[in-house]
């Protein structure tokens, strides 16, 4: 679907709120106050809050290189109240922002879910439905340190209701979304698009188990086992859930389906490493959590929640369940990233 509104909806009195400006909400903050959209943004980090707002929040990489200054503020420091909030928080800490952030939200508001996984699950039980929408984005960004974020590709940006309408401030949000990337999508399917994401964040955490880049982990056809075989169990329980899966980005989802024959599986993984291929970002932002940042990654919320919806609707998933282990293992200093602890999963899917 496509068309835009009239952004005189955002004024200065109620301005877009992105709580987290890391990698994701970083760069839409910077993209939109560039615009001349009044936005103030919320992270924890107040180095990186200082800097984003005297100095400028640094754009870079191969897509844009600028320097803007975004407003912004603690959570302890925030005023005022917001008509929209949009969440890029870490998927372990959607509870806990969600909880932060209800004081902030006018009675009338909404949070918009700009993250991996399906935490649009999680805000609806803590805020209703009515107050979620869905957002699925895949360019690729990583937060270099305060005042710094690289914006090494594009990829797809889509905004739906959860229920599947679609209303005046769905094409608000598709508005505000398509100023930061012409091609975004309004979409009444915003779920097929999450669980189609969910198939290929399961193969991004099997990349993160070597030092490896992405591409070079997609392009070994000694791998091909575990991100068939990942994907498949993601797509057995989003259809008996009653999900449509939608591809992006080269990947297809229908690849994967149960029955669906090998060759549409390595021919969509091939696409994913020549995606991949011709960004600057090389590694996941999952082994940038284990190799850089030394800190626990998303695997518990975006990851294993897959296995807990499989087993409500009676579908195993021990590969996601050996693959969220080996993560485990990596984070507490059990197993190194490594060719064989990504072989532990491989003999699994064997």
């Amino acid at each position: 679907m496509s068309g835009t509104a009239d952004l005189g909806f955002v004024t200065t009195d109620d301005p877009v709120l992105v709580w987290g400006g890391g990698a994701i909400g970083g760069t839409l903050a910077a993209y939109w106050a560039r615009a001349g959209i009044p936005v103030h943004m919320v992270d924890i980090d107040a180095e990186h809050v200082r800097l984003s707002a005297e100095h400028g929040l640094k754009i870079h990489g191969p897509v844009a290189t600028f320097e803007q200054r975004v407003p912004g503020s603690t959570p302890q420091a925030l005023k005022g109240r917001y008509s929209r909030i949009v969440l890029a928080v870490k998927a372990q800490a959607t509870e806990a922002a969600a909880q932060a952030l209800i004081p902030y939200l006018r009675d009338d508001g909404f949070v918009l879910s700009a993250q991996n996984g399906l935490n649009e699950i999680t805000l609806s039980r803590l805020l209703g439905a009515e107050r979620v929408m869905g957002c699925f984005v895949n360019f690729g960004a990583d937060w270099h340190g305060p005042g710094d974020i690289l914006y090494g590709n594009r990829g797809a940006v889509v905004v739906g209701e959860v229920d599947g309408s679609v209303r005046t401030r769905t094409r608000q949000m598709h508005a505000l979304l398509h100023v930061f990337d012409p091609d975004a999508v309004l979409t009444e399917n915003i779920w097929g698009y999450l669980w189609g994401k969910l198939a290929y964040g399961a193969m991004l955490f099997a990349t993160a188990l070597t030092p490896d880049s992405m591409t070079a982990n997609f392009a070994d056809p000694a791998r091909f086992k575990a991100f068939d075989t990942l994907a498949r169990e993601v797509m057995a329980v989003a259809l008996e859930r009653g999900v449509t899966p939608i591809g992006f980005n080269g990947f297809d989802p229908r690849a994967f389906y149960p029955g669906a024959p090998e060759s549409g599986a390595r021919e969509t993984i091939a696409a994913l490493a020549a995606f991949n291929a011709k960004t600057s970002k090389t590694h996941s932002g999952i082994w940038r959590d284990l190799a850089v940042r030394k800190r626990k990654t998303e695997v518990d919320p975006q990851i294993g929640m897959i296995g807990e919806l499989g087993r409500e609707v009676g579908v195993a998933t021990p590969a996601i369940e050996r693959l969220v282990a080996l993560i485990h293992d990596i984070e507490d200093g059990r197993r190194e990233m490594s060719r064989e602890t990504l072989q532990s999963l491989i003999d699994v899917c064997a």
